[in-house]
């Protein structure tokens, strides 16, 4: 009996804790989105995933983008990770989304992606600025 008190104890408090992180399930929702943005006539093709969901293999044309919404999980362990490959690059992996990393980064709303000759800039909403994070491989 006493076993299953305290599994009732921290059930509650795994709730209250998912309770405090997200008052409303609206304003828990995240976005990823990724721009092709590597100049004319350039596809890339990306495959997104998580430990838990796989998003699938796109081919998205330059202008073009691609984006998904998630929420977070209450461990804070969140992560979305990608394998993008383009005419220069066979095939190049980097995370999408970490929630150590992006939940500032980020604001807590979304992260944006773009992808240029150079190598993938990220969004930073915090300073307003595009920051250069990952570089292509020579």
């Amino acid at each position: 009996m006493g076993g299953l008190a305290k599994i009732r104890k921290v059930d509650v408090v795994i709730l209250l804790v998912a309770i405090g992180l997200c008052r409303n399930v609206v304003e828990c929702r995240k976005h990823v989105s990724i721009k092709n943005r590597l100049g004319a006539g350039k596809n890339m093709s990306l495959h997104c995933q998580s430990k838990d969901n796989d998003l699938g293999h796109q081919n998205i044309a330059n202008g073009d983008e691609f984006g998904w919404d998630f929420s977070d999980n209450i461990f804070g362990t969140t992560l979305f990770f990608c394998d993008v490959g383009w005419e220069k690059v066979e095939e190049y992996h980097f995370n999408a989304y970490s929630f150590g990393r992006d939940r500032v980064r980020c604001d807590g709303v979304g992260c944006s992606w773009l992808l240029s000759v150079e190598g993938i800039y990220g969004f930073n909403v915090q300073t307003a600025f595009w920051e250069f994070m990952y570089q292509w491989p020579n």
